[in-house]
C-alpha cells in the first residue's frame, strides 16, 4: 500500500516540482525506494512521465539504480557494472514487464543499449505485459531512428508484431519518420501487413497526414 508521503512524492514528481521532491526525500530518504501504484520506483516513474529533471534530482539524492532504472536513464556505466556482477540481469524482466534493452530502446539510450547488446541482450525479447513489444518496437515508438538501425543490425526482426498486429514499419509511418520508413522497407519490412483491425502502414500515415511517408508506401 502506498503511504500518504509516498503519494505526495509521486504527485510532486508528476507536477515537476523539484523543490517539493527535494524536501520530501531529504526528510525521508527511504522514499527513494518507494513503489508507485503502477509498481515502479520513483526514478522509473519520473522517466515514464518524461520528468527527466526529476529523475536526476532523485539520483542526486542517492536513489539506488537497478539495471532497469540505469537502462532507462542511460547510465551505461551503471548498467555495465550491474551486468558484470550478475550476467543474468542482461535479460531480466522489470516488474512491469520490460527488459533493460527494451527500456533503453524506448528512451533512446544508445550507449546503454550498446552495452546490453554486447553483453548478449536478446534483441527479440517480448515484453511480458499487454503491449508485447520487442526492443525495435520500443525504439520506433520513441522515434529513435539511429538506435532502431543498431537493433536491426543486431538482428531485430523488422516484421515482428506487437499487440494488435502492430509492426515497426507501422510505428514509423504513424510517427511520420520517412527516413526510418525507408530504412525499414529496405530491410524487408512488409508494407502490406495490416493490424488486427485491418489498417496498413499507409493507412496509419494517411490518418496523420504524413504525405512524405505515403509517397514511400
Amino acid at each position: 500500500m502506498t503511504t500518504e508521503t509516498e503519494r505526495d512524492l509521486f504527485l510532486a514528481i508528476q507536477a515537476n516540482d523539484a523543490v517539493h521532491v527535494r524536501a520530501l526525500v531529504h526528510g525521508d530518504p527511504a522514499l527513494l525506494r518507494a513503489v508507485s501504484p503502477m509498481g515502479v520506483s520513483p526514478v522509473l516513474f519520473a522517466t515514464y512521465y518524461g520528468r527527466h529533471d526529476m529523475a536526476r534530482v532523485l539520483i542526486e539524492h542517492g536513489a539506488p539504480l537497478d539495471v532497469f532504472e540505469a537502462a532507462a536513464v542511460g547510465d551505461a556505466a551503471r548498467v555495465r557494472a550491474l551486468i558484470t556482477g550478475d550476467p543474468a540481469l542482461v535479460n531480466a524482466v522489470s516488474p512491469d514487464g520490460f527488459t533493460p534493452l527494451g527500456l533503453a530502446s524506448f528512451f533512446g539510450r544508445a550507449e546503454a543499449a550498446q552495452v546490453l547488446l554486447e553483453a548478449g541482450a536478446d534483441v527479440h525479447a517480448v515484453s511480458r505485459n499487454p503491449m508485447q513489444v520487442q526492443p525495435l518496437h520500443s525504439a520506433v515508438a520513441g522515434n529513435h531512428e539511429a538506435l532502431a538501425r543498431v537493433l536491426v543490425a543486431a538482428g531485430a526482426d523488422v516484421n515482428a508484431e506487437q499487440a494488435d498486429g502492430f509492426t515497426p514499419l507501422m510505428g514509423a509511418a504513424q510517427n511520420g519518420n520517412a527516413a526510418l520508413v525507408a530504412f525499414l522497407l529496405a530491410c524487408g519490412a512488409q508494407a502490406d501487413a495490416t493490424t488486427d483491425d485491418g489498417r496498413s502502414a499507409a493507412d496509419l500515415a494517411r490518418e496523420e497526414n504524413h504525405v512524405d511517408v505515403l509517397a514511400l508506401l
